[in-house]
């Protein structure tokens, strides 16, 4: 049987860790295939050199699933960092978005990214950038739209008035 190459391996190997480390299940994967290596007979720093992990993290990886099974490869729940926005807030911001923007005194008529920044800083004091606004606009399910241009409706009586006067 010819052996099988893949082009641009070192590249592709970068990119293949990057596929990985993108999910979850991914990730636990990754880790049983580690597991698998090690149960073949292979060390933690042949696994590590294989998979492209350090040999730390191989053992952290056997130790685990020897103290916790296979929920010791799952990864835990991170916190991540806090809202700034609590229950209350959102509410309140949530209906100042249901209202026209000239309620509060704002010159423009619909609500965007720059404005519910500018918004937040004022009435709450919470400093948020327009990306983070954007985003805020999808958690509430608030939908940014433009308005429609509005199409005059012709006269007829006009329009025939004005051919006759030529």
């Amino acid at each position: 049987m010819q052996r099988l190459e893949i082009k641009n391996v070192d590249i592709m190997k970068v990119s293949i860790q990057q596929e990985i480390s993108r999910s979850e299940d991914s990730r636990y994967d990754h880790r049983l295939h580690g597991l698998l290596l090690v149960c073949q007979g292979l060390s933690c720093p042949d696994v590590s050199k294989i998979l492209g992990d350090s040999p730390r993290i191989i053992e952290y990886w056997v130790n685990d699933f020897n103290e916790k099974g296979f929920e010791g490869l799952r990864e835990e729940k991170r916190s991540g960092r806090p809202s700034v926005i609590d229950g209350i807030i959102l509410n309140n911001i949530d209906s100042d978005l249901r209202q026209n923007p000239n309620s509060f005194g704002y010159a423009q008529n619909l609500w965007d990214g720059k404005m519910l920044s500018h918004h937040l800083k004022e009435k709450y004091g919470i400093k948020l950038g327009v990306r983070q606004c954007q985003r805020l606009f999808n958690r509430l399910d608030c939908r940014l739209r433009k308005t429609c241009p509005v199409i005059a409706k012709s006269d007829d009586e006009a329009k025939a008035e004005l051919k006759f006067r030529k």
